[in-house]
């Protein structure tokens, strides 16, 4: 994956937690908040962390955040600063930049603006928590459509020792195994030779309707 410099704007436990992950990955970080406090916490994990108001157009161009390729503005608890900070980030010709909602409404407003994408993370959690539910067997969920999704799940005990030709998902299910963990490995796209063991963990696309199936 290409490197990238990226501007994270907001540094509550979403845009830290991004920021960190991103400088991880390699990625350069100009980390951006309001409050002295979260700036300074976070200001030894990324490249660059500054204490600035991110509706500030002037600040903001002198901080050189219209050289950046992607910019995240991971705030959502207050709409209005999100909103302000987008539309600069916009009009400094930001090529790319993610922005964070808090609700339907939030994420129409940011589109329009000019955010190229939004996500909603509270929506997304709250979908996975409902698929994963007091069911022991279901690890992850991730919405891919209407109805549609990827569920990651500790296979059950009928499965154990079968081959992934022998369980026959697809034709008896309507399941496609798209990947296999074993520990440390991870098997894409997985052979239908592949047999099932203790410990592994499949991961499943398909309908919700068939998804359930699995959920025993």
């Amino acid at each position: 994956m290409a490197k990238e410099q990226v501007v994270v704007i907001g540094l509550g436990r979403f845009g830290s937690a991004v920021a960190r992950e991103l400088e991880r990955l390699g990625h350069q970080v100009l980390a951006i908040d309001r409050s002295e406090q979260r700036v300074n916490d976070l200001a030894a994990d990324v490249t660059h962390a500054l204490q600035l108001d991110a509706a500030d157009e002037d600040a903001l161009r002198g901080a050189g955040a219209g050289d950046f390729h992607t910019a995240i503005v991971a705030i959502s608890s207050d709409a209005e600063p999100s909103i302000f900070a987008t539309m600069v980030l916009k009009r400094l010709e930001v090529r790319t930049v993610i922005a964070k909602a808090g609700s339907k409404l939030h994420g129409e407003i940011l589109a329009r603006v000019g955010a190229d994408r939004v996500v909603f993370p509270e929506l997304e959690t709250g979908l996975r928590l409902a698929h994963s539910f007091n069911v022991p067997n279901v690890i992850d969920y991730l919405d891919v459509a209407p109805n549609f999704g990827i569920e990651k799940i500790r296979p059950p005990k009928s499965f154990l020792g079968k081959s992934l030709g022998d369980l026959d998902l697809k034709t008896r299910m309507g399941l496609t195994p798209i990947a296999l963990r074993r520990g440390k490995q991870v098997f894409v796209n997985p052979a239908r030779s592949e047999r099932i063991e203790e410990g592994d963990e499949l991961i499943l696309i398909g309908q919700d309707d068939n998804l359930e199936q699995l959920r025993g």
